[in-house]
């Protein structure tokens, strides 16, 4: 039996810019975009009035951590954390997990522990370590959205870091099968603790240097010239490296960039001594830095905004001493993505449309589901959110979903609100009410999975 029901405002961001207009959804599907005064009879609408109608966020970058670390975060935790920040679709990093999912097997175990407990959709990235390259078309033939790798120690050791003898061995199976490789961009001969007093955020800001980015980022254009097949930079920190990334998209390369909330939001001057919930890799980065990330991402030098989600269990980040060269690197913020994003773009000049095309439309590309997610776009998943981009909020330890309450946007005033949600035409967010059971499906990537038997 059909179902159909349709969504109403004043504010809905379509592929034709920001209108008023009603969504109509047919069995979990857009159906149509169409006039407020359009809305065909007999179906249920609801209306939203001067609330903001958008897609629902794609997160291609987030680290779950289940099963093997699940006392970090997991997949029920992070999902419902994921929908109350207005992400629809989240694809899972190919570690902190144990097993890394570097392997078919090691696929199969990740997809039995999330399925059944997820509240959005979701995907798996493969991992290219070395030595590994053998199981790579098998887990594409899976349905991995793609493959990351590590220039540099990952920090866990099931997943090491490939050199680039080992990337010339992987990239011509993944170019030839059109899936990405996406790499962690960091790469030095000196890698070392921080020196000096390792309580201030100076002494770890100084250990990882932009050049690290800068040669890694030069390397990866070089041989995404070679093979020809898409590349992509996860978390972009240094600004200096804007100008290679430019040239390689001048040239025509299949060469794409993100960056992340945190770099968006804070800068190096203004995080305490000892505050090592700040602490990731590459780091947080001066103001000057910060602000031509954001000079880069209007200009298209970066594609899209991501969480890079990697929480840990608070001892891990060595709160009682505050010493950042032992806390576990990595910032957990998968439920305040869209409104720290917002919040900055407000303060830029940007709108509703630049934040749809970076949070939602962009990686939606990246992982081959243009057209099915991120867009209202007829046909496409009735991923939906109600956005009220004015309301004023500050997160507080109380109000966070995901496993553990510590993260540096505690305390922030952000602005942006995600009222409700919904991932196929379900509703799996209502503000203040609360979250109901998993229906979050795991999303193959079109046109290379192979038909599951």
């Amino acid at each position: 039996m059909s179902q159909e029901w349709v969504l109403r405002g004043e504010r809905v961001v379509t592929d034709t810019g920001v209108r008023p207009a009603a969504v109509v959804v047919r069995d979990g599907k857009v159906a149509a975009v169409v006039g407020p005064s359009e809305v065909p009879s007999g179906p249920p609408v609801t209306d939203v009035g001067t609330k903001v109608i958008m897609p629902g966020v794609v997160d291609s970058h987030a680290h779950i951590n289940e099963p093997g670390r699940t006392e970090w975060e997991g997949f029920e935790t992070a999902t419902r954390a994921a929908a109350a920040g207005g992400i629809t679709t989240v694809v899972d990093m190919p570690l902190n997990s144990i097993p890394a999912t570097t392997s078919l097997q090691a696929l199969q175990v990740k997809a039995a522990a999330a399925e059944g407990h997820c509240t959005i959709d979701y995907g798996f990235w493969g991992g290219v370590i070395p030595g590994n390259v053998g199981e790579l078309e098998a887990m594409i033939d899976a349905g991995v959205t793609g493959f990351k790798c590590f220039l540099i120690q990952s920090g866990v050791d099931e997943f090491p870091h490939v050199t680039r003898e080992d990337l010339e061995r992987a990239m011509p199976v993944l170019a030839r099968r059109g899936v990405p490789l996406i790499v962690h961009a960091e790469m030095t001969d000196a890698e070392g603790p921080p020196q000096g007093d390792t309580r201030t955020y100076q002494s770890y800001l100084a250990s990882r240097p932009r050049q690290w980015e800068d040669d890694a980022i030069r390397m990866m254009v070089e041989l995404c010239r070679k093979h020809r097949g898409p590349v992509h930079i996860v978390h972009l920190s240094s600004s200096d490296a804007l100008g290679t990334v430019a040239a390689a998209k001048a040239e025509g390369l299949p060469f794409t960039v993100e960056t992340c909330p945190h770099y968006l939001t804070f800068d190096a001057e203004h995080i305490p001594d000892g505050a090592t919930w700040f602490k990731c890799a590459p780091p947080i980065r001066e103001s000057e830095n910060r602000e031509k990330l954001w000079t880069g991402l209007a200009r298209g030098d970066i594609d899209m905004v991501v969480s890079d989600h990697s929480p840990c269990t608070p001892a891990l980040k060595h709160l009682e001493h505050g010493d950042f060269g032992k806390a576990w690197g990595g910032i957990a913020s998968l439920q305040f993505s869209l409104p720290a994003v917002w919040t900055g773009m407000r303060a830029r000049g940007h709108g509703l449309e630049q934040l749809v095309r970076w949070m939602c439309e962009a990686p939606a590309r990246l992982t081959g589901l243009a057209g099915q997610k991120g867009s209202l776009t007829p046909g496409a998943d009735a991923d939906l959110l109600v956005f009220d981009p004015e309301a004023p909020f500050t997160p507080e330890a109380s109000g966070v979903l995901h496993r553990h309450k510590l993260t540096p946007y505690s305390g922030r005033p952000l602005v942006g609100v995600v009222e409700r949600t919904w991932v196929r035409g379900q509703e799996v967010h209502t503000r203040g009410a609360p979250a109901p059971g998993p229906t979050g499906r795991w999303i193959r990537r079109p046109g290379t999975a192979r038909p599951v038997k």
